[in-house]
């Protein structure tokens, strides 16, 4: 298999992912206080939104790598 059709599959997948989920979350530690060797942490939970043409266009653009990579036999 060559670098073309792996790129292709790992892009496909990807885009599938996008549509299926919409977005992943991850959480981000802050500093909300600092007083002297006292300190307050605080969790934030983050959210990144993937938007619908990305998904789309990953999956066109690995269905293309993986046509491509297969002519190039």
């Amino acid at each position: 298999m060559n670098a073309l059709k792996m790129l292709g599959i790992a892009l496909l997948l990807a885009g599938v992912l996008a549509l299926l989920y919409g977005g992943f979350s991850y959480t981000k530690n802050t500093t909300a206080v600092k007083l002297g060797p006292i300190e307050l942490t605080v969790k934030e939970k983050q959210t990144v939104n993937v938007p619908l043409w990305a998904g789309i266009a990953s999956i066109a653009i690995g269905g293309l790598l993986l046509v491509m990579g297969s002519k190039g036999r």
